[in-house]
């Protein structure tokens, strides 16, 4: 087994991710309001088909390079990239809030950034599973085998991905009510001490 490693360039790169942040404005003046602007202006998504009042935009993508030696093919020179977009609400009527508006938002708003910037990291975290998974893939006979594996490898770690995306949101809207009033609370106690 240690024979079919020798001579075998290793793949070297490690996984390149990129984040951005991006708003969208949203207007009203009491809880009410605000959700009918979040339901109406927030980013729709794909996965639902609703409007959510935030989102995160995945792109994985990358390059490797196969290297034939006439009696094997192997994978190298892997480069695998995420690139997230967050999509945040910014509420227009914050400066005009009184103060418990202004305590409902920040914790809303807290609260979807958080759950936003979870989305990009369990996509980092695939990313970087994806990319470790291509990286040690056994030499194939020939490049048309190699390439197969790679698609299968891409293919099962991208599902996993989904499906932690999906069971991440399951958790997170079970929970909601119960983290809000949770968070409100603490926040209130905070801003009267």
């Amino acid at each position: 087994m240690a024979m079919i490693a020798i001579g075998i360039p290793a793949a070297e790169a490690e996984m390149l991710a990129t984040k951005s942040i991006t708003y969208f404005n949203i207007g009203g003046r009491t809880a009410e309001e605000i959700d009918n602007e979040l339901t109406r202006k927030g980013p729709l998504t794909n996965s639902t088909g609703l409007r959510h009042p935030g989102a995160t935009r995945i792109q994985f993508g990358g390059d490797l390079s196969y290297v034939e030696d006439g009696r094997r093919c192997w994978v190298e020179d892997v480069q695998v990239t995420v690139n997230t977009r967050i999509i945040l609400p910014r509420w227009t009527n914050r400066k005009r809030a009184d103060t418990d508006m202004a305590l409902l938002w920040d914790t809303l708003a807290s609260d979807i950034k958080r759950h936003e910037e979870r989305h990009a990291e369990i996509a980092r975290q695939y990313a970087r599973e994806l990319q470790d998974a291509l990286t040690r893939l056994r030499p194939e006979r020939d490049c048309t085998r190699m390439q197969d594996k790679v698609a299968e490898t891409t293919d099962r770690v991208t599902d996993e991905h989904d499906k932690a995306q999906i069971q991440f949101d399951r958790v997170e809207a079970k929970n909601f009510e119960a983290r809000m009033i949770r968070l409100l609370r603490y926040r209130s106690g905070r801003s009267t001490n």
